[in-house]
């Protein structure tokens, strides 16, 4: 590696750890906000597309973004499956806990793999199925029914995280068929998209009075998406899929920790014993997925 990369791909660890960090902390800034979830997530897009919209304006994207009519509409339709994801985890936030809602939601990659063996006819290995199995033995591990005083609204919330992580797999699959188009424009369209389609679920009369909440909802917009966005799209660039994968758990360490700290949450036995599960087979799948596609680029290298 020379130096001129290595200095990229520390840039681009540094960038894409702090990141992380910001999602770890945006559970604080949806309950501080005092506002319900759906509205939460609606002032996230209104904020958000301002600033992506100065950030896109400033840096001249808008110029050529690279939009066909198919991909607009796939881009829009991303937007759906986005903004719905963020509304469905903020709400699992209040029913469960932050870090609970944070684990249970790390499922994600494991829904791309079942929607990319549907969608992509992508092959289906015993292994990703083992890890598939693994990751929901800690689903139900997390729920630790022995210890947790059981309630509808908390198995709600934990279906309610499934579901927010399903809905981000949806959109990460339409991502993919978004290629050659700056990525920073395609988040600005889906969150313009989201004003319009949380619209009918926001409680204006609740945020009328939440007075400070403002200055955490505009956070929510201005820090966990236009500059959290900017950072990961940017590290994205510099960092091999592998080092992604791993980095990418700075995420749900950061909202256990900042949870038990903030809120005093406290997780149980049976618990930790589910996001060791979790987090565990979501990394091996990821690294694993990172190996094979290193040996296609190196197979396709030689050829």
């Amino acid at each position: 590696m020379s130096i001129q990369a290595g200095d990229l791909q520390k840039k681009g660890i540094v960038e894409l750890t702090i990141a992380m960090v910001l999602s770890g902390t945006i559970g604080v800034f949806v309950f501080e906000s005092g506002a319900q979830p759906f509205t939460v997530a609606f002032w996230r897009c209104v904020f958000g597309a301002i600033a992506l919209g100065l950030y896109c304006w400033i840096r001249g994207f808008f110029g050529n973004t690279g939009f066909t009519r198919k991909t607009f509409l796939l881009a829009l339709a991303g937007g759906v499956f986005l903004v719905y994801n963020w509304a469905f985890l903020f709400s699992a936030y209040s029913k469960t806990s932050i870090s609970l809602a944070t684990v249970v939601y790390h499922t994600q990659p494991f829904y791309v793999v079942l929607l990319g063996a549907l969608v992509f006819k992508e092959k289906l290995t015993a292994v990703k199925l083992g890890w598939v199995g693994v990751a929901f033995v800690g689903v139900v591990l997390v729920t630790d029914i022995t210890s947790v005083t059981m309630s509808g609204d908390y198995l709600l919330g934990i279906g309610e995280a499934l579901l927010a992580a399903l809905l981000y797999a949806f959109a990460t699959i339409i991502a993919k068929q978004l290629k050659g188009i700056r990525p920073h424009v395609i988040a600005l369209t889906q969150v313009t998209a989201g004003i319009f389609l949380l619209l009918p679920f926001v409680d204006f009369s609740g945020t009328a009075s939440i007075g400070t909440g403002w200055a955490w909802l505009i956070g929510i917009g201005v820090i966990h998406t236009c500059v959290m966005y900017i950072l990961l799209y940017s590290s994205y660039q510099k960092l091999p899929t592998s080092l992604i994968a791993v980095l990418s758990f700075v995420y749900p360490a950061v909202a256990i920790v900042v949870d038990m700290s903030v809120y005093g949450t406290r997780i149980h036995p049976l618990q930790i014993v589910g996001i060791v599960l979790i987090c565990g087979a979501s990394l091996a799948n990821s690294l694993g997925t990172a190996q094979r596609a290193g040996r296609t680029v190196s197979a396709g290298k030689s050829a």
